[in-house]
């Protein structure tokens, strides 16, 4: 178990000092299928450190589309609040996965579960979890709202605004939001900056359409990056890199 460190000082070289990291399932298992891809989680466990490093306070959610996804299980005939709960399950797996590799970086983690679980990780208390962030711990916040037909995406919005975060960073395969698709389409365009309407009229992607109203009506900004994009986290927090801020 690494040392706590109690010390409130934050560096002033970053842009934001508290700030959501919402990240996919998909993205932790790799060139794999399926599950997570251990030296893929360890790549990303590293980035979120070196931006904990930097005095910003992060809390993190990670969606389970690795393990199951609720959408696609009732899609094959599974009664749909039975196939969510089971994401919000591969959620949590996810989490332990990613505490697991942030502990052997030395960045003191908790995983905290809308699904009361308390063997493995503690429950959903608002004020706990921000005195949690202000002991500098990052925070990973699993079992999405802890409620069926909510996204993940969802589920970060609400505990970014929780928390008191400046800003959601989203961690994608792609540099930004574009207007097509960039990998099928070659002269796709990347917005350096795309307000919440056009993202929902424009039917952009970025996140489902209640994560994107969420942060619209609290002004809270969403950082579009490329999380297979060395430095990338940090850069952008020390006012460098490519990404696409929606606000």
């Amino acid at each position: 178990m690494p040392q706590e460190i109690d010390t409130p000082a934050a560096s002033s070289a970053a842009a934001y000092k508290r700030v959501m990291l919402k990240i996919s399932g998909e993205a932790l298992m790799g060139d794999q299928g399926f599950g997570l891809h251990p030296p893929t989680v360890q790549r990303v466990a590293q980035e979120v450190k070196s931006v904990h490093d930097m005095g910003v306070e992060i809390c993190m959610v990670i969606g389970g589309g690795n393990i199951f996804r609720g959408l696609s299980g009732a899609a094959q005939g599974m009664e749909r609040t039975t196939a969510d709960y089971m994401g919000m399950l591969a959620t949590v797996m996810n989490a332990l996965g990613m505490q697991a590799a942030l502990e052997g970086l030395g960045v003191y983690t908790r995983v905290i579960s809308a699904i009361p679980m308390d063997q493995v990780c503690e429950p959903y208390i608002r004020r706990r979890a921000v005195r949690h962030l202000e002991k500098k711990r990052v925070c990973i916040f699993a079992a999405g709202t802890g409620n069926p037909y909510f996204t993940t995406d969802t589920a970060a919005t609400l505990r970014a605004n929780e928390m008191g975060c400046e800003a959601i960073f989203k961690g994608t395969k792609v540099d930004g939001v574009y207007d097509k698709d960039p990998v099928k389409f070659d002269d796709a365009k990347r917005y350096d900056t795309v307000s919440y309407d056009d993202v929902l009229a424009k039917r952009l992607g970025v996140m489902d359409a209640s994560a994107i109203a969420l942060a619209r009506d609290n002004s809270l900004p969403i950082i579009v990056f490329s999380l297979d994009e060395p430095g990338g986290f940090r850069g952008i927090l020390a006012g460098e890199g490519t990404y696409t801020k929606v606000g």
